[in-house]
């Protein structure tokens, strides 16, 4: 195996990329607090609020946030004890849980909606154009797809083979949170 030593721009866009994974889920969870949420939380939240029936198994909300099983099963068991979600039998499979989101849970997502919308805006999306915001979105699936390639979670659940990825875009990937309500 050849010895490769990273150039010096590729040195800075990984020092940042660190700094920003580091540093973004800390600040994003300090700007949630007022609705007493993490931003996983919130995430959490918001997909099962875009679920039908407000319900997921636990394995495909997993798979949808991006998170471990082990690490889902435990935001959840907080959630529940916050009464925003609780868990239920599958009905089509009885190995299987639901997580299901709670009157209250639909309340505390609605309510948490514009901090997130105004923490993201300002810490991530103020100063980037509209052809900004497309790029780091195709960057960042670039790099999930090498980390993910036996394309376990749903953000890395395409491209196919058959559906190469410059052929699809943004909207495509089944992760991301479904497009806004008129």
């Amino acid at each position: 195996m050849d010895e490769r030593e990273l150039r010096y721009p590729e040195r800075v866009a990984v020092a940042r990329l660190h700094a920003l994974l580091e540093l973004l889920p800390t600040a994003l969870d300090k700007r949630m607090q007022p609705a007493g949420l993490t931003s996983f939380e919130f995430t959490l939240l918001e997909a099962l609020s875009e679920a039908d029936g407000g319900k997921l198994r636990l394995s495909a909300l997993a798979s949808r946030t991006n998170a471990t099983l082990a690490r889902l099963s435990r935001v959840v068991t907080g959630l529940e004890r916050k009464g925003l979600v609780r868990r239920a039998p599958c009905p089509e499979d009885a190995r299987a849980t639901n997580a299901v989101l709670t009157d209250r849970g639909r309340e505390v997502y609605r309510d948490g909606t514009p901090l997130y919308a105004d923490a993201v805006s300002s810490m991530i999306l103020d100063g980037l154009t509209e052809g900004d915001v497309d790029a780091l979105a195709r960057l960042a699936f670039a790099i999930l797809t090498r980390l993910d390639p036996d394309r376990r979670l749903a953000v890395t659940s395409v491209p196919t083979p058959e559906v190469p990825e410059s052929d699809v875009s943004v909207d495509e990937c089944p992760a991301d949170p479904a497009p806004s309500r008129p």
